[in-house]
């Protein structure tokens, strides 16, 4: 069984981000609640290369918190965690607090 993924070429591996189902107070929030489809960069690929030979790297590095698009991506399943892996140039952006 594999212990770690390194995905190729331009692609992330992202664990999503789960938001609280409910409150401090215990108030259960629903799950149309959930603000933003985000999740927190695992291991990126080495990057692109350009036509000239030249590496083009991701744009995001491992740790960054990401938006990601509501559809897509490849379900991946390690041990009992579950993953996703996106291509580069399919991230939205990073979040920042």
């Amino acid at each position: 069984m594999a212990r770690r993924l390194i995905p190729a070429l331009n692609r992330i591996l992202v664990e999503k981000i789960t938001p609280p189902s409910k409150t401090t107070a215990g108030i259960l929030l629903p799950e149309k609640s959930s603000k933003l489809n985000s999740a927190k960069v695992v291991a990126v690929g080495p990057g692109l290369r350009d036509k000239a030979g030249n590496n083009i790297p991701v744009a995001v590095k491992e740790g960054d918190t990401v938006l990601l698009p509501e559809y897509g991506g490849t379900q991946v399943k390690l041990g009992e965690k579950e993953y996703h892996l996106y291509k580069d140039e399919d991230i939205l952006g990073t979040l920042h607090d």
